[in-house]
């Protein structure tokens, strides 16, 4: 590995019964959680949920209602915003535009009269492979390159933390890709302590060595972002970090490796190992990526589980996979995605098909049933709409 140009290490980052109250509603309900240091670890969540909140209360933007913030075992609870080994890198950047690239890295440095500040400040364009662009102003740089200055005056200080406030949202899809990776470089090359704030699942699983997915103001899991993924807890986290198809039914049958939940007459088996409950009334999931989709029922295989025959109601082309909708009859619609490897859909809208899934792709959650038969999911949307647009059609035509 190469050394560090840096030689401050982060410092880990501990949160204990931390509660924010606004007048009206209560923004963090009681949030405890440790962050290690030189780690990478993303907060989750759509808007709403207090992940912003927990930002601004680190950086002391905001007072706790209750509760302590420890940074590298030091309590700041208290203590002002410029007294804590904190920087801040927001969406907008917030650059000087009268001043060049090596002025605003080196702005603050020379506040504080820190020795050599713009040796310091090219040593900080240089990791961001931006020193060649010093002399200019940051009009005359792309969004990029605009972030990536803002993340060297952020990172100049060589705080203990560095907090990263939807950084990326102002960029383009491709841009937005490629500085997921350069991020995570950086992080990985200087070793500070990153709080990513995002509410893009890609983002955070691309980046973070931790995701915490955050909400209505509580952690609803933590863990890698493969094992989240992988074995989502709670409906909220299954469908907000990816999408899935999720039924609820009862458990008929239990073995000592796998329970057995009766979907609308479909028997479905999932490992115990996988499931948060075993009896009762379950929802269980797989993965749209898990599904094989078949034109003709498949023979019954060990260790599969099977749901058809349905109707194909939507194909949605989407360059690397294409995505069905499968409506089945008593359990509303699945969504499958099937990687491209040839020219073309596999399958036509109106086609009838099954769907199939090793058992050990699904899992099973801790959520109380809904009192429906079957949990919603974005595909249950995304039906919706495929519905409204038909009838739109249909009056147009009638029209």
């Amino acid at each position: 590995m190469a050394p560090r140009l840096f030689a401050e290490s982060g410092a880990d980052l501990e949160l204990v019964g931390i509660q924010k109250r606004f007048p009206g509603f209560t923004a963090i309900e009681e949030l405890s959680l440790t962050i290690p240091a030189g780690s990478f670890f993303a907060l989750l969540g759509p808007s709403g949920c207090g992940k912003t909140t927990t930002l601004r209360l680190v950086a002391g933007l905001e007072e706790a209602t209750a509760g302590r913030i420890l940074i590298g075992g030091r309590d700041v609870t208290t203590t002002k915003p410029f007294q804590r080994p904190v920087n801040t890198v927001f969406q907008s950047y917030a650059l000087f535009p009268h001043m060049s690239i090596i002025d605003n890295v080196s702005f603050g440095l020379r506040r504080r009269r820190i020795p050599d500040a713009f040796g310091k400040a090219h040593e900080a364009l240089r990791l961001v492979e931006l020193d060649h662009l010093a002399a200019r102003k940051p009009s005359q740089l792309s969004g990029g390159q605009q972030q990536r200055v803002a993340l060297a005056r952020a990172i100049v200080n060589r705080p203990a933390l560095l907090l990263l406030d939807e950084p990326l949202g102002a960029l383009d899809l491709k841009l937005r890709r490629q500085m997921q990776l350069e991020l995570k470089s950086i992080q990985e090359e200087v070793g500070l302590t990153f709080l990513h704030v995002t509410h893009d699942q890609e983002e955070a699983m691309t980046m973070a060595d931790t995701v915490a997915v955050m909400n209505k103001g509580r952690i609803e899991q933590l863990g890698p972002p493969d094992a989240l993924y992988d074995l989502p807890r709670t409906a909220f986290v299954a469908n907000f970090l990816g999408q899935s198809n999720l039924f609820t039914g009862p458990v008929v049958a239990t073995t000592a490796d796998s329970i057995s939940v009766d979907i609308e007459g479909h028997r479905i088996v999932v490992p115990k190992a996988r499931a948060q409950r075993h009896s009762g009334e379950v929802t269980i999931g797989v993965r749209p990526e898990k599904l094989s989709i078949h034109l003709a029922e498949p023979a019954t295989v060990a260790g599969g589980n099977l749901l058809g025959p349905g109707r194909i109601v939507d194909v949605s082309f989407g360059g690397v996979s294409t995505q069905y909708l499968l409506a089945i009859p008593g359990l509303g619609t699945v969504v499958v995605f099937v990687q491209n490897l040839g020219a073309g859909p596999l399958l036509a809208e109106g086609a009838e098909a099954w769907v199939s899934w090793k058992v050990e792709h699904g899992f099973g959650l801790e959520d109380e049933p809904l009192p429906t038969s079957r949990f919603p999911s974005d595909a249950d949307t995304a039906s919706i709409a495929v519905q409204k647009k038909r009838a739109i059609l249909s009056e147009l035509e009638e029209a």
